[in-house]
């Protein structure tokens, strides 16, 4: 087949057999999968349109991932680029602080309270400093990525009679 692309991919026998094996491997993600193939069959000489036809993707979306494997030849350039998005407002003290002081008791810092909640917890971040202002979420979200879990209230349903003339209790 012609040419038309100027990125003209070779590859060893090593990254041929590697980008195979992740085609194979049932645990690859299929976004990766559908780069590898693209870059075999470019390898193989296939044009930009064939091969879109044949992994059923757009021709610009060959010539990004074949234009990657030129630009940095290895399975590394087929991953996802890092995305810039929009800085964010916490600096990592910050969130440290926030984990940190979720580890704590509340009577530590001087809260009458008998566990945190994210509302508490967000109220005494910016009470003790840490943060000019922080949302409810923002710091449920931080715990989470660190699986914290603040204690969850049980309810004492047997000290709560009317539940039980409700119904909602069991006898």
């Amino acid at each position: 087949m012609s040419m038309t692309s100027p990125d003209r991919i070779e590859m060893s026998l090593s990254q041929q057999q590697r980008l195979e094996h992740l085609i194979r491997a049932g645990t690859t993600a299929q976004q990766l999968v559908a780069r590898a193939r693209i870059v075999l069959l470019a390898a193989a000489g296939w044009t930009n349109t064939k091969i879109a036809q044949r992994v059923g993707v757009c021709v610009d979306t060959v010539r990004k991932w074949r234009h990657r494997w030129c630009v940095q030849p290895g399975t590394a350039s087929l991953g996802d680029a890092k995305r810039l998005g929009r800085p964010s407002s916490f600096t990592p003290v910050q969130v440290a602080g926030v984990k940190a002081l979720a580890c704590q008791p509340p009577e530590a810092s001087g809260v009458p309270l008998s566990r945190w909640s994210c509302p508490d917890l967000a109220a005494q971040v910016v009470a003790d400093g840490i943060a000019a202002s922080v949302s409810t979420s923002t710091v449920r979200r931080w715990l989470a990525e660190d699986a914290i879990k603040l204690a969850v209230p049980v309810l004492d349903l047997h000290h709560r009679p009317q539940l039980r003339r409700q119904g909602r209790l069991g006898p």
